[in-house]
C-alpha cells in the first residue's frame, strides 16, 4: 500500500523541483495563482499535496493500535475450541464459551465513549497513548489466567481499549491527511483488524491460547512507543486556539514542498467562518450534537453499522472454526480458518486501494449484495445437508459452504468492514468530531455484542441454516437504504463534507470547488523535457 502511495505521488514531486524557482518567484511578488502545466504528468496543483510518505507514517503509526481489534475478535475463535478439549486445564461449558466471545463487547462501547470525550478534551494523539494501557494489562490477564473469572476481567480490558482506539485512530487520520489519500489511509485501520485476526488465526493453529494472549500484548506495546514521537493534529489544536503549534504540526505532516500557508489559511478561514470555538458547557456540546452536521451522519452510520452487524460477519468472525465444522465443509477447520484470514486481509489491502477510485457507494453495493447471496447460499446448504443426513445420505458437493464462507468475507471486506470506519473520520463537524465519532463506534461495537452473543440463541431457535437465512435477508434489505440514503464523500475536504450536512451546500457532487472570480489560474506550457523559463 505505500508503494501505491509513493508511486503515484513521485510525478508530483519531479515537476515541483523543476518549478520551485518560478512558483516561489510568483508568489513572492503577489501576482497571481500559478498552475504548472506539462504533457505526460496529473497537473492538478502540485504544490497543494504534502508529503505522500509522511502521512502514510502518520496513519500507519496511528492505526497501529487498531491490529488490536483484530487480535481481539480473532482470539476467541482459536481459544474456544481449546478451551473445549478435555485436556484442558480450564474448563468450559457452552454458556460460558458465549461469554469468552461476547464479553470483550460489554466493555467496548464504554471505551468508545470515553475515548470520544477524551479526544475533544486532551487530544487525539494523547487519548490514543491512554488506549494501550488497559491492552496491554488485559492481554498479560489472559496469558495468565487460571481461571475462566481471570480470563473475563482480561476480555473486559481489551475490550475496553479496543473500543478506545478506534475512533481516535480514524479521526488522527482522517485530520493529518489530504483528501487524494484519506480513503485509503483511514481504511488502514480496518486493514488493522483483519491483520489482527489474521494474526491470532495463523498463530492459534501452532500455539496454547495462554501463549497467544502473551504474544498479542506486543501491539499495543509498539502502539505506545510509536505514538509517543507524533504530533498532534492540527485540527484539534487550531480548535483550542494553539494557531502556532498547528501550523508547525501541518508543516511535520506535509513537508516542505507543500504550501502549508494555503492550507493553514483555509483551516483558519474554515474555523472562523462556522465560528469554530472550544466547548465550554454541556449546553453548547448537546446544541453541537444535536446540530443537523452531526445528527444527519450519525442517523447514516447508526443504521450502516447495524445492517453490517447483522448481516453476519462477526459471527463467522467470532466463531469461524465452529461455522466451518457445522457447515459439513471436509477441509481441515483450523487451515480453512487460517487461509480465511489471509483472504480477508488481502481483500481489506484491495478495499483501502479501492477507495481511491471506487468510492463508498459501490464498495457498500457490492457487500451489502454478495453478503446477503453468499449467507442465503451457506443457510441453502446446510439445510440441505441436514436433510441428507437424517436419511443417512453422504453429503456431495461440501466445496460451496466453503465457497460461500470465502466470497462471504471478500465481500464484506470490500465495503463493511472499510467504509462506515473511514466515514467515521469524514463526515462529522470539528467541534464534536471526538464525541460523536465515539458515540458511533460505541453503537457498533454493541450491535457486535449483540449479534455475538444472540448467535447461538438464534441458532437454537431458527437452527443453523436459519440463522444464515436472516442474516442474509438483513443485507440484502439494507441495499434499499445504502442506495438511497448513502452519500459519496470521496475526494471531498471535511469542510466540504461539513457544509454539506450542515444545508450550506446541496450537493457532494462535482468535480471539485470551483475557483474564486480574480484568482483564475494562469497556465504555464512547456514541453516534456525541457525546462521552464
Amino acid at each position: 500500500v505505500c508503494f501505491h502511495f509513493l508511486c503515484n505521488c513521485s510525478t508530483s514531486v519531479a515537476v515541483d523541483v523543476e518549478s520551485k524557482a518560478l512558483v516561489e518567484s510568483e508568489h513572492e511578488k503577489n501576482a497571481t495563482i500559478v498552475e504548472v502545466r506539462r504533457p505526460g504528468f496529473n497537473n492538478e496543483a502540485k504544490l497543494d499535496r504534502g508529503s505522500a510518505l509522511r502521512q502514510v507514517i502518520a496513519a500507519f503509526v496511528a492505526n497501529l493500535g487498531t491490529i488490536n481489534t483484530g487480535l481481539v475478535f480473532g482470539f476467541s475463535a482459536v481459544a474456544i475450541p481449546q478451551l473445549e478439549e478435555a485436556d484442558s486445564f480450564i474448563k468450559i461449558d457452552e454458556e460460558q464459551a458465549s461469554w469468552i466471545a461476547s464479553l470483550s463487547s460489554v466493555s467496548t462501547p464504554i471505551g468508545c465513549i470515553l475515548s470520544g470525550y477524551l479526544m475533544d478534551l486532551i487530544g487525539r494523539k494523547r487519548t490514543l497513548i491512554m488506549t494501550e494501557i488497559p491492552l496491554i494489562i488485559g492481554w498479560l490477564l489472559i496469558s495468565t489466567s487460571s481461571t475462566v473469572e481471570m480470563i473475563y476481567v482480561g476480555r473486559l480490558l481489551v475490550g475496553l481499549g479496543s473500543g478506545m482506539v478506534g475512533a481516535p485512530a480514524r479521526v488522527y487520520t482522517g485530520e493529518v491527511t489530504q483528501p487524494h489519500l484519506r480513503g485509503m489511509l483511514s481504511a488502514l485501520a480496518s486493514v488493522g483488524v483483519s491483520l489482527g485476526v489474521t494474526i491470532e488465526y495463523a498463530l492459534g493453529a501452532i500455539v496454547t491460547w495462554t501463549v497467544l494472549a502473551g504474544i498479542s500484548a506486543a501491539i499495543p506495546i509498539l502502539a505506545l512507543i510509536l505514538i509517543v514521537f507524533m504530533p498532534e493534529t492540527p485540527n484539534w489544536l487550531l480548535n483550542h486556539g494553539r494557531t502556532e503549534e498547528a501550523r508547525e504540526a501541518l508543516k511535520k505532516f506535509r513537508g516542505e514542498t507543500c504550501d502549508v500557508d494555503k492550507e493553514m489559511g483555509i483551516l483558519v478561514d474554515f474555523a472562523a467562518k462556522n465560528n469554530v470555538v472550544q466547548l465550554k458547557s454541556f449546553k453548547e456540546t448537546l446544541r453541537a450534537l444535536t446540530s443537523p452536521a452531526a445528527l444527519k451522519p450519525f442517523i447514516i452510520l447508526f443504521t450502516y453499522f447495524g445492517i453490517y452487524q447483522f448481516s453476519g460477519v462477526n459471527p463467522v468472525t467470532f466463531y469461524a472454526v465452529q461455522v466451518f465444522q457445522e457447515s459439513g465443509a471436509e477441509m481441515n477447520k483450523y487451515l480453512a480458518t487460517v487461509i480465511l484470514g489471509i483472504v480477508r486481509l488481502l481483500s481489506t489491502i484491495a478495499a483501502c486501494i479501492s477507495l481511491r477510485t471506487c468510492g463508498r457507494r459501490p464498495l457498500t453495493l457490492i457487500s451489502a449484495i454478495g453478503c446477503g447471496l453468499t449467507m442465503i447460499g451457506l443457510g441453502s446448504y446446510m439445510y440441505v445437508r441436514e436433510g441428507w443426513v437424517a436419511e443417512g445420505v453422504q453429503p456431495t458437493a461440501t466445496w460451496i459452504p466453503v465457497a460461500c464462507i470465502f466470497i462471504f468475507t471478500v465481500a464484506s471486506t470490500l465495503g463493511y468492514l472499510v467504509v462506515p470506519w473511514v466515514m467515521i473520520g469524514e463526515v462529522y463537524p470539528t467541534q464534536v468530531r471526538g464525541i460523536i465519532g465515539g458515540l458511533t463506534t460505541c453503537s457498533a461495537h454493541l450491535f457486535v455484542f449483540m449479534v455475538v452473543k444472540t448467535f447461538p440463541l438464534i441458532q437454537h431457535i431458527a437452527s443453523n441454516h436459519g440463522s444464515f437465512w436472516i442474516y442474509g435477508s438483513i443485507s440484502l434489505l439494507g441495499t434499499i437504504f445504502f442506495y438511497l440514503c448513502l452519500p459519496e464523500t470521496k475526494g471531498r475536504t471535511l469542510q466540504e463534507i461539513e457544509d454539506y450536512f450542515s444545508g450550506r451546500t446541496k450537493t457532494l457532487g462535482g468535480k471539485g470547488t470551483k475557483t474564486l472570480p480574480g484568482n483564475k489560474p494562469k497556465i504555464l506550457e512547456a514541453e516534456k523535457g525541457s525546462m521552464l523559463p
